[in-house]
């Protein structure tokens, strides 16, 4: 026997209809360059993405035709996002920071046919232009046009919109309609195109709004640091209205002092980004003896975080750090960190300890992990294999593309993890990253997050280095704290208190800078590539180096 209940689509155009209906008159603020901060509400919001929807339609978009938009966190970006999948196209938010030539390769694999950009970006659209044939309109995001360009089919947001009526009859389809669009990382290869669906991204956001992952309500004012072209902005600009809360945008200036004055500005409660902008938070509020009054708690992603900054969060400026984890694959969330320690008597330590695992799976996700051989591996907290997972918000292929990423059903995610009994999950290392040494693996993960614990280290990063004995050793890139004369040889000794004696790393090189990705996360790649070339990768070169 079935249940006898409506059968109503789950569209992201719903989303928007009910942000209107409950919270038409919340506010959404958005920085626009140097430009005062500009401010509407959904209301009146809604009524511009329905103009949007008119002037995609009137252009010739329509189910499945996709729109590319490369754009930073702002007002007119979060308009694209309803008004695109609401009317059946698909969402192609792209990294402006990719290199010219990937992009044109994303933008042709995934035949986008119009392209929404920043102003910023026109040079990079110039170049790329004539490379992707099947581009056959430009629009750039501002009132108007530049004085010169060599783009043909240019129109500007404003105007274009301005032309079209403000109410707009959102259409009703499969809710398993694709509804965005976006690439993985690409280190090795081209990248991948992963597509979510109205239902998953739905989903994905009733579950993120929950007080177990990010605990939403209309009482947050919300600032999604994380990129809108980094897998959603991981949801938030969905989230956010389904439950009603205050909204804040912050453009591209994503410094210490510019956040944090956003923050103070807007009385943000809570936010979300990737570690390394919260160290250049933290040390703009450490420099300069001040601290969040409204924000109380963040939601960090992307790459591991150090237990030091959960603690400096909680003690220094009473901000609760919750560890997500997932990939673009995931939606991204596949897990976090919300719980307290078991402990309510736990020290601060303790405490910052727990903070630092991965966290509980989240409802509709399930996690395990296999061994080498396939098997499945017990959840005891000890055993170590590659993470797989499943649930309605994960990715079961690739746009375009023959690989099968499933095992038996499950979604095999490159990433090293141990489950404890129960259920809490902890990322030790990425295949790829880990290192094999003397026949036993020493996680590149903890390993920097030993070095970043001391307390003039700002960022490190571990990669592997061929040895003739014991096949690799580990090599550690240092970026120290402003003001640090930290040398090799100090640091090692610290090393020895926190971790054993065979996983301190054969070489210790403090560098200016650290090659970061477009999402924060540092380029292992590159170092490598900076190793050979340099020698390091030679056992006499990396035994024992210590340069300072």
């Amino acid at each position: 026997m079935q249940g006898m209940m409506m059968d109503r689509p789950l569209l992201i155009s719903a989303i928007l209809q009910h942000a209107v209906r409950s919270y038409g008159e919340v506010e959404v603020v958005s920085r626009d360059g140097d430009r005062p901060l500009f401010r509407y509400t959904y209301g009146a919001m809604a009524r511009r993405v329905n103009r949007l929807a008119n002037a995609l339609r009137d252009a010739g978009v329509s189910a499945g035709t996709r729109v590319a938009t490369l754009a930073w966190n702002d007002y007119r970006h979060l308009e694209a996002y309803y008004a695109v999948p609401g009317i059946g196209a698909v969402l192609h938010t792209c990294n402006p920071r990719l290199h010219p030539a990937q992009l044109a390769w994303m933008l042709n694999d995934a035949e986008d046919s119009v392209l929404l950009f920043d102003p910023a970006f026109l040079p990079l659209v110039e170049a790329i232009a004539p490379h992707c044939p099947h581009l056959r309109k430009y629009v750039v995001l501002d009132t108007a046009l530049p004085e010169r360009t060599t783009l043909a089919n240019l129109l500007s947001y404003e105007q274009w919109i301005g032309e079209y009526n403000e109410t707009f009859a959102w259409p009703e389809f499969d809710e398993r309609q694709a509804s965005g669009l976006c690439y993985t990382s690409g280190t090795t290869g081209n990248p991948k195109g992963v597509l979510y669906s109205h239902r998953s991204a739905v989903l994905h956001s009733l579950v993120l709004s929950n007080a177990q992952a990010l605990g939403l309500s209309s009482a947050d004012t919300v600032l999604p640091v994380v990129p809108m072209f980094h897998v959603n902005a991981w949801g938030l600009p969905y989230a956010a209205p389904l439950n009603g809360c205050r909204l804040v945008l912050p453009g591209a200036r994503l410094d210490g002092a510019s956040l944090f004055d956003l923050i103070e500005s807007e009385k943000v409660t809570f936010s979300a980004g990737v570690p390394t902008v919260w160290l250049s938070l933290a040390q703009h509020m450490e420099k300069h003896g001040v601290s969040p009054t409204t924000m109380r708690r963040t939601v960090l992603g992307g790459s591991a975080v150090p237990e030091t900054m959960i603690r400096t969060f909680a003690e220094a400026f009473d901000v609760e750090v919750r560890q997500a984890w997932g990939m673009t694959e995931t939606s991204p969330l596949g897990t976090i960190m919300a719980r307290p320690a078991h402990d309510a008597n736990a020290c601060v330590e303790s405490n910052a300890h727990v903070a630092t695992s991965q966290g509980h799976a989240v409802f509709g996700v399930e996690l395990a992990i296999a061994g080498p051989d396939g098997k499945r591996l017990p959840h005891d907290g000890q055993s170590q294999g590659e993470l797989l997972i499943r649930g309605p918000w994960i990715a079961s292929g690739y746009l375009n593309h023959e690989a099968k990423p499933l095992i038996d059903g499950w979604f095999a995610t490159g990433d090293v993890a141990t489950i404890d009994a129960s259920g809490n999950m902890r990322i030790t290392d990425r295949i790829k990253d880990v290192i094999k040494s003397g026949g036993e693996w020493i996680s590149s993960i903890d390993l920097e997050s030993a070095a970043m614990a001391h307390p003039e280290v700002a960022l490190a990063a571990a990669i592997g280095v061929p040895h003739p004995k014991w096949a690799e050793r580990p090599y550690l890139y240092v970026l120290r704290r402003p003001g640090s004369s930290l040398d090799a040889t100090t640091l090692s000794a610290f090393l020895t208190t926190r971790i054993a004696k065979w996983w301190v790393p054969e070489g210790i090189e403090f560098v200016d800078e650290l090659p970061l990705g477009a999402t924060g996360k540092v380029q292992k790649q590159i170092l490598r590539q900076r190793a050979h070339a340099t020698g390091e990768t030679d056992a006499d070169a990396a035994h024992a180096v210590a340069r300072s």
